[in-house]
């Protein structure tokens, strides 16, 4: 039952002696929480940006499940026609300075000039192996080559701000061998698989990077210079090969995309050292291949028609 105040009004409706009520809190409007995330970056000095998906036409394939472009699928199996090509070219016809690896009498002299070949990379455009000529220098002796200013390719591992350190340690890495051929052969009964890893291992060299190692082995294992065979594309680190490869495979891991490549390699029926250029030229913009050195019309086309079957194309 109501009761009065002294004031002679309805306690309830009396502005002096109503009981206190607890403030009623502003209705807040619903946000995401993307939203609250944007005003805490904006409020921090920090532009967020949204990344645009990855375009899909419906191209599938368990070979690549990263790829979901016909085009890039279509391109890749180029790559791979090209880099077989380049492979085959080694083989039987190799131009330019790999043939004079592949046929100089002196092992120690063939082998030291193609690490200046891996490490200075051939060029693009003109001559290819112009800046390796320009710095090359005897291995007898010891002298270090001639690097300043010398031009180099795409992939070398030469940086000017280390001078002729690379080539040093090569050579002091061979030394410790007793020569050259000693280093890369490693136990009589290794296999070609094997060997190919021990000596990309050893070769961890300052400023020689994974692209530069990897180049130099199979140039040796295919101009018969050491018995060597990569059966792995030894991925990992910042190089375009691994990044494609990670964009290709949909994946990260290394053990995976190793396997992956490897089943790539077998279903396209590619010498699994051909995906390392592939996989270099896939990450490239359109009309910047490289060839390293193959001439412009090594090409296999029996190797493309594979890979676009395997593909499902």
């Amino acid at each position: 039952m109501p009761t009065f105040c002294r004031h002679n009004r309805f306690v309830a409706n009396c502005p002096i002696c109503s009981p206190p009520t607890a403030p009623v809190e502003p209705r807040r409007t619903p946000r995401s929480r993307g939203a609250a995330r944007t005003r805490r970056a904006s409020a921090a000095g920090v532009r967020v940006r949204q990344v645009a998906r990855v375009a899909d036409d419906g191209f599938r394939s368990p070979l690549v499940p990263g790829l979901k472009l016909e085009e890039d699928a279509r391109r890749l199996a180029e790559e791979i026609a090209v880099a077989t090509g380049r492979l085959d070219e080694l083989d039987t016809a190799p131009p330019g300075l790999y043939g004079e690896v592949a046929t100089a009498s002196d092992a120690e002299e063939a082998i030291w000039l193609a690490f200046l070949i891996a490490y200075l990379c051939p060029l693009e455009d003109g001559d290819p192996f112009a800046g390796v000529a320009a710095a090359r220098v005897p291995w007898a002796g010891g002298l270090a080559p001639a690097l300043d200013g010398v031009p180099t390719g795409a992939r070398s591992a030469h940086d000017p701000a280390r001078g002729t350190a690379t080539a040093e340690a090569y050579r002091a890495w061979a030394a410790r061998s007793g020569s050259q051929a000693a280093a890369f052969a490693g136990e009589p009964n290794w296999s070609p698989e094997r060997r190919f890893n021990q000596a990309f291992e050893r070769l961890s060299l300052p400023g020689f990077h994974r692209t530069a190692r990897f180049d130099l082995l199979v140039t040796l294992g295919r101009l018969g210079r050491v018995n060597v065979r990569p059966g792995a594309l030894r991925l990992g680190g910042p190089d375009l090969v691994t990044a494609t490869a990670k964009r290709a495979f949909g994946i990260g891991d290394t053990m995976l995309l190793e396997r992956r490549a490897r089943e790539l390699s077998v279903d396209c029926e590619a010498p699994l050292a051909a995906l390392d250029l592939a996989l270099e030229n896939l990450g490239r913009p359109a009309g910047e291949r490289l060839l390293l050195g193959a001439r412009p019309d090594a090409f296999d086309e029996a190797a493309r028609a594979r890979a676009l079957a395997a593909l499902g194309l």
